[in-house]
């Protein structure tokens, strides 16, 4: 282990007196370590004033200040604690995905550097001493010499200790991400390195150009703004503002400042100071080169053209205004208010006191809450008591407020007081809606309607079985069975409101009845109704002479004749609207219901006497009907009487002979009746 580099972490327990001296121990190593660490106060040396790096360009850094010793978070895993000693930060933007390679040459070969990267992306620089998801990868082996990433590395985590590989594998940056690199002097000296970076497939050299967009006037004249699409160097910047000409010549420029050059090597945002106020007019500004021989230069020593020209416009300052009342929802609390330039959010009072508003019903102002971009806004979000929620016309003023002046821009100008802004608020609506159902046999028909009040002029129907209309009063048809629900949204352009009802439930319409399918004589047959439907009206023809208009009818006996023979019974509904459906089924009139079995059958297939089954079984219930050979095997069973055996066994014609039956069933009086016979099968 390197002492000074890391510090081996072993915990301790131990119970009593002991246990908390060894927890004190441990709390002084980590004070000492916060002692030893020294504020770093050149530039690059702290992750928020990094260097900016261009990837064809070989950073040489001859002295190292001594500084630094911050606890820093790593993906070693080795009981060790890493410090930032002596270090200096390079930020970079990945242009074009691939691998990073470069490496770090420290001027006297014994001088002992180590490296770690971090994707900053979207996170603040300072995370890096908090944040372990930024991390990318790292060395710090004990070696000396030159380290760095290349395609000679085998790992992108090489941590402390003599015998670690100096160099690291290439990580892959992704286009689009934003990168730090550390560079860290453990050997206590100041010797510095040289940082240069190949042999990557990475894109780390920003393909932007870098050019003016535009040039601005303080508002007394007495300044000139200039923003760059990109950042350039500030030690490319000369102080005098050499590089400037402006024409007409009606100031002279005396000094250059680049915004944030104090705390950065670079800057997007110019301040060219001149020695009195440009009066109104239309001005250019040119850039040409410097007593350096170039003009204005990006991290990759490119410049902005010389000879390019700006325009400026210098107007009198002129007083912000109220510009506009912003779309508002409908009954509105909050009225989003616009300026017609910046004012100063100092100048702002929070109580409203610098607004008045009036119209058709009375209503006060709350609060207002600026949308302040650093020092000033062009917004204002102004709360009112109450949501306007009817239709009125109403008036907002500016005013002086509690500090005497209404709302103020950079230049000390005030909106002017009694200056206004009109708007008007629409009523809220309500979408209830009425209904008018007519049925009808096919198909029911809904007449849908809204009343359109409070200037509704959209409306928006959906039906859960029908195509979306957008009129007022639309007529939907209906032909499939179930429940019917519409909803209705409406809207006057400002408000909308939404309802939703169940209108009605289309039922199925049919005749349907049940009753026994055959009759013995004396029996009396109940008909009972199965038919659905909205029904008023019930019509039974028995087929036996008799009629009922109930839905629930008499008993109904039936003839016997010497044969049996078929009824036709049928039911015809209607409904309210005049709609009829009509079933029907025919009944069978039995001669006699006396259970028998036949003592012959021939299964011949002539149509005549080819099965055998226990005839008239209709009051015969838990019925069981067994068949035997004369090997005692059973070749035929049922519980069902009317299924009947064909004089096959096993899929083959049975041999003719004499065959045993058994008869087992429960009578109309519920007693059990058990009989048995035989039967001659001819062939």
């Amino acid at each position: 282990m390197r002492p000074g580099k890391n510090i081996l972490l072993i915990k301790f327990f131990f119970p009593g007196r002991n246990g908390i001296a060894i927890l004190l121990l441990l709390c002084l190593i980590c004070f000492s370590l916060k002692l030893s660490a020294q504020d770093c106060t050149t530039l690059g040396q702290n992750p928020s004033t990094s260097f900016p790096v261009c990837g064809s360009s070989v950073f040489v850094q001859n002295s190292v200040p001594i500084c630094g010793s911050r606890v820093i978070i790593s993906a070693c895993n080795t009981g060790t604690i890493y410090l930032d000693k002596n270090p200096f930060w390079y930020k970079f933007k990945c242009y074009a995905t691939g691998t990073l390679g470069f490496i770090i040459t420290p001027l006297d070969l014994t001088s002992d550097y180590d490296w770690q990267l971090y994707d900053i992306t979207n996170k603040n620089p300072d995370s890096i001493y908090t944040d372990i998801s930024m991390f990318v990868a790292c060395n710090w082996s004990g070696e000396v010499g030159v380290t760095g990433a290349s395609a000679a590395g085998v790992s992108l985590i090489n941590c402390d200790g003599i015998g670690i590989p100096i160099f690291s594998s290439m990580p892959t940056l992704i286009e689009g991400h934003e990168y730090l690199l550390l560079v860290s002097h453990f050997t206590n000296s100041q010797s510095g390195y040289t940082l240069s970076f190949e042999g990557g497939t990475a894109g780390i050299i920003d393909p932007k150009e870098p050019r003016f967009t535009e040039a601005t006037a303080s508002c007394n004249g007495n300044s000139i703004k200039v923003a760059i699409n990109k950042k350039v160097n500030c030690n490319s910047l000369d102080e005098g503002g050499i590089e400037f000409t402006l024409q007409p010549p009606a100031a002279t420029i005396v000094n250059a400042v680049g915004k944030d050059c104090s705390t950065a090597f670079d800057t997007d945002t110019l301040i060219l100071m001149l020695d009195k106020n440009l009066p109104s007019g239309n001005y250019s500004l040119t850039i040409g080169n410097g007593p350096d021989g170039n003009t204005l230069l990006d991290n990759c020593d490119r410049p902005i053209p010389a000879g390019e020209t700006l325009q400026l416009i210098v107007n009198t300052a002129i007083a912000p205004t109220l510009s506009a009342v912003k779309k508002q929802s409908c009954a509105p609390k909050i009225l989003e208010i616009e300026f017609s330039k910046p004012v100063l959010c100092k100048s702002i009072d929070r109580n409203g006191s610098d607004f008045s508003i009036t119209g058709n019903y009375s209503v006060s102002i709350k609060k207002v809450t600026p949308g302040c971009d650093g020092d000033s806004s062009l917004t204002v979000l102004i709360e009112l008591s109450e949501p306007l929620q009817q239709k009125g016309d109403f008036i907002l003023t500016a005013v002086r407020g509690n500090d005497g002046n209404t709302l103020l821009d950079y230049c000390g100008l005030e909106i002017p007081p009694g200056s206004s802004l009109s708007f008007n608020v629409k009523d809220t609506v309500n979408a209830d809606f009425q209904f008018n159902l007519k049925r009808g046999c096919l198909q029911d028909e809904v007449n849908y309607s809204h009343n359109g009040k409070n200037e509704v002029n959209e409306w928006k129907w959906t039906f859960n079985d029908q195509p979306e209309r957008n009129i007022q009063n639309p007529v939907i048809s209906y032909n499939t069975v179930g429940q019917k629900e519409a909803e209705l949204i409406v809207s006057n352009g400002a408000c909308l409101d939404t309802s939703k009802a169940v209108i009605f439930k289309r039922d199925y319409f049919k005749s349907d009845f049940e009753s026994v399918t055959a009759v013995c004589p004396g029996d009396k047959v109940v008909f009972k109704d199965k038919s659905v439907g909205d029904i008023v009206n019930w019509f039974w023809d028995f087929g036996n002479g008799k009629t009922s208009n109930s839905k629930t009818p008499p008993e109904q006996t039936y003839s016997t004749a010497s044969t049996n023979y078929f009824v036709p019974v049928k039911l015809l509904i209607s409904n309210s609207a005049g709609c009829k459906d009509t079933s029907s089924f025919n009944l069978s009139v039995i001669s006699s219901c006396t259970v028998l079995v036949p003592n012959t059958f021939t299964p011949n297939n002539d149509g005549l006497n080819d099965y055998l089954y226990p005839l008239n079984a209709f009051r015969a219930n838990n019925l069981t009907f067994s068949v035997y050979n004369r090997f005692g095997q059973l070749v035929f069973f049922t519980r069902d009487w009317t299924k009947k055996w064909n004089g096959k066994f096993k899929g083959e014609p049975a041999d003719g002979g004499v065959y045993v039956w058994l008869l087992s069933y429960t009578d109309i009086n519920n007693n059990k009746v058990d009989t048995k016979g035989t039967v001659l099968l001819l062939r």
